[in-house]
């Protein structure tokens, strides 16, 4: 039965090692190159300096202008990180939407269940094996997309935690991929044929990760406050990496006056009319600025979190599916 399921697989998985070649060639040098010019403006020293809550000003403000060199040179290629969250859907549409749907579609299941193979065990078999190799594939892709992507979210400001580059490294992947794998094989039984499980494999992988990304993720653990008035030397300075969810500027009767915004006067500024800073913006005494947050230490274990819940989901998936695979005529 082995033997069987990896002729029926093989040619998908030369495929996918092609693939996976073609993009490594591509990717490879990209990332030398970031690499190079990482060390070459010093930024490897200014992520350990900025680390200190006692740098001085002039370092921040000399590293800051650095990051900015480094991302203005490197910042399009924000777009090539998001065309490659799409792999793991990509696996869930070639290899797990046609994996019953296929077979059933062109009948073939009735020859492999009439030859002694019973149901559950052709399913786990076939499920087994496409499991380890999409976990195998989900493996490589976190390590290289984190090697890859490392000095791009040290430049960025939110770090890690970023809606994009969180997808794309540490072990998510792994989840996000046996989930579009599973999903891909509970549509194949639902529908039994390619086309639609195939669009029920997209649709529903991009709702699903869409959901949690924006929903789920900022609430896996209380996020944090931070608050400080508006007239002052300077704001505090928070970890570089820190995933501010939301900011803005309150009154003393934590009413939000300025969403997304933030004021600093120095001591003794006036307004444009003669009033206090602020006040005309409707901003009365004991004005302050506020963000919510998530620090930047808790990416391990929001990733723990997410891959734990897209796993748990796909073992659901799956178990669905062999008990609709009995019911297969």
């Amino acid at each position: 039965m082995i033997w069987l399921a990896w002729r029926q697989h093989r040619r998908q998985a030369l495929f996918t090692l092609l693939g996976f070649a073609a993009l490594a060639a591509l990717m490879i040098p990209i990332g030398l190159s970031m690499r190079h010019t990482f060390t070459e403006l010093g930024l490897p020293d200014c992520v350990r300096q900025l680390a200190d809550a006692g740098v001085a000003r002039s370092t921040q403000d000399s590293c800051n202008a650095a990051f900015h060199r480094f991302t203005t040179r490197y910042g399009s290629l924000n777009l090539v990180a998001v065309l490659l969250l799409v792999l793991p859907m990509l696996v869930g549409l070639f290899w797990g939407a046609p994996l019953v749907a296929r077979e059933v579609e062109h009948g073939t299941h009735r020859f492999v269940w009439t030859q002694g193979v019973g149901r559950t065990h052709w399913a786990l078999v076939k499920f087994g094996l496409v499991g380890a190799a999409t976990v195998i594939a989900a493996v490589c892709y976190g390590l290289g997309m984190s090697w890859w992507v490392s000095p791009l979210t040290q430049a960025a400001q939110q770090g890690r935690l970023g809606v994009i580059v969180f997808d794309l490294q540490g072990i998510v992947p792994i989840g996000y991929t046996l989930f579009a794998v599973a999903l891909g094989i509970f549509a194949g039984t639902v529908w039994r044929k390619m086309l639609p499980a195939m669009a029920v494999t997209l649709v529903g992988f991009v709702g699903v990760r869409a959901a949690m990304a924006t929903l789920a993720r900022p609430h896996y653990q209380p996020a944090e406050t931070l608050t400080f008035p508006i007239v002052g030397a300077d704001g505090p300075r928070m970890d570089r990496g820190d995933w501010i969810l939301a900011s803005g500027v309150r009154n003393a009767d934590g009413k939000m006056v300025l969403a997304d915004s933030q004021i600093v006067c120095p001591p003794g500024t006036k307004g444009p009319d003669g009033r206090a800073c602020g006040a005309e913006l409707g901003l009365g005494p004991g004005a302050y600025n506020w963000q919510l947050y998530q620090p930047a230490d808790r990416f391990w274990l929001f990733q723990s979190i997410e891959t734990g819940i897209f796993v748990a989901l796909a073992v659901i998936l799956l178990y669905l599916a062999i008990r609709m695979i009995r019911r297969i005529a």
